[in-house]
């Protein structure tokens, strides 16, 4: 026994790694329906799904901003401001007040390491080296932006060269290297290795770890290393998606090397449902829809879990999951407290995964696309406010919402608001009180400067 499992054992605190692929659909991974179909199998993660929790009902925000924030802060994002990605240099991202995952469980005695994407704040006091991570290695923003330097036209007299970049706990975040269209293709493989690294040193240390690795796959340009170029002889899209697989794999066996399995809490999930842009366009799978719309294509995506000892293996799950509930489920396996001052709309779910309940105790979620409420999902059904199947097709404001019965119409055909209208008083009544919620606690205005402070508050136990 090494002295990191002999210091776990001490305090009960599992190291936790989490893994967040981007822009990755419900449709791509085997264990989800697609793998070989999509002319890439992903034998490492569909084996992960056997030894853990599979969830089909995961649900997430709008894209990647949102999603980053409600993970980091179990707040939906109309709350924090994190409503959307916008150009270098200005106010985006999570607002200094906003107190991280990864502050919690630094303050709970974790080392704290990101390598990735981080898409939540950049410039000094809103990078990852500055909001609880000791050590980050990726990019600020995204990933679109490796194309700038080869785009026609491009001047950097006016727009910042993209740089990934690197900062610790203390330091100021420096420039690394250009995040060019090779930059693009390298940097998992980079992700990767730093992450290995980092939990063979872990590994031999006296605290328990939290290692986040937000990977750049399958974000377009979705481009595959060099390694896996044509690997799989269907396109790039494909090589991208089984070198993901790898790097997963990697981690999971680096993690197993030193000894870890028993201690180390593995989740892997994505940020959004698939990218709708073409020639990169995902699959959603059985679901209608991609990110940036209130689809099921774009709510539902892949999310699992592996505990061994906790989380009995070879489970699959319909049970609602909201993003926002990783941020007290995580803290509540860890020993962190999580901050009373504020609403936090995720729910404790360590009782779910740990089979003592058998239930989610999510029953349903409001849907926010920016600031604008777009649907509610309740058990089996989803009420859109607002109709908009493919992203920037134009919005229909709709004067009666629609209604759908997910469970009988996985594809949002068929209107039941006749036959099956009894449901509109708990959705409405749960929309409600979120509303009700955000009167009492003002969310952080976008682009609010790092002085803003909300209104002092409390908020009560059960509220």
């Amino acid at each position: 026994m090494n002295q990191q499992q002999t210091a776990v054992m001490k305090t009960g605190q599992p190291n936790i790694v989490l893994i967040l692929a981007d822009n990755l659909g419900w449709g791509e991974l085997g264990c989800y329906g697609g793998g070989a179909l999509r002319g890439a199998p992903t034998p490492r993660i569909d084996a992960l799904a056997e030894q853990g929790m599979r969830f089909l009902n995961f649900n997430v925000e709008s894209d990647c901003v949102p999603t980053r924030s409600a993970l980091m802060t179990g707040r939906h994002p109309i709350r924090t401001g994190a409503l959307q990605s916008v150009p270098a240099g200005l106010p985006q991202g999570i607002h200094p007040w906003e107190r991280t995952l990864a502050e919690l469980l630094h303050d709970a005695g974790y080392a704290t390491a990101m390598y990735g994407k981080w898409h939540l704040g950049d410039r000094p006091g809103r990078y990852p080296n500055d909001r609880g991570f000791d050590d980050w290695y990726g990019i600020p923003r995204t990933t679109n932006e490796s194309l700038f330097t080869e785009s026609i036209g491009f001047d950097p007299t006016v727009v910042d060269v993209p740089y990934v970049m690197q900062g610790r706990r203390g330091q100021t975040a420096e420039k690394s290297e250009p995040y060019d269209l090779e930059m693009r293709r390298r940097i998992d493989g980079d992700l990767t290795r730093m992450s290995c690294d980092f939990i063979r040193q872990q590994a031999s240390g006296d605290k328990p770890f939290f290692l986040y690795v937000p990977l750049t796959q399958l974000h377009y340009p979705t481009l595959p290393h060099r390694d896996f170029e044509g690997r799989t002889g269907k396109g790039e899209f494909a090589d991208s998606l089984v070198e993901m697989d790898a790097r997963v794999g990697q981690i999971l066996d680096v993690v197993s090397d030193c000894g870890l399995d028993d201690n180390t809490v593995f989740i892997f999930a994505s940020d959004n449902g698939p990218e709708f842009r073409r020639p990169w366009r995902g699959s959603a799978g059985m679901w209608t829809g991609t990110y940036h719309t209130s689809m099921e294509g774009a709510l539902r995506v892949p999310l699992i879990v592996r505990w061994p000892g906790h989380v009995a293996p070879a489970q699959v799950t319909n049970e609602i999951v909201h993003v926002v509930d990783l941020y007290p489920t995580i803290a509540k396996i860890a020993g962190a407290a999580l901050p009373d001052d504020r609403p936090i709309d995720g729910l404790d779910q360590t009782d779910f995964l740990c089979g003592r309940h058998d239930k989610s105790p999510r029953e349903g979620f409001v849907y926010y696309i920016k600031s604008e409420l777009r649907a509610v999902k309740w058990r089996d059904w989803k009420m859109h406010y607002i109709w908009e199947v493919e992203p920037n097709a134009g919005p229909i404001h709709l004067e009666t919402p629609y209604l759908f019965n997910l469970v009988q119409d996985p594809k949002e055909e068929t209107e039941v608001g006749s036959s099956q209208g009894w449901v509109r008083g708990p959705m409405r009544k749960m929309v409600m009180a979120f509303q009700q919620s955000l009167a009492k606690f003002p969310p952080i205005p976008p682009g609010a400067p790092d002085e803003y402070r909300p209104a002092a508050s409390s908020v009560e136990k059960g509220s």
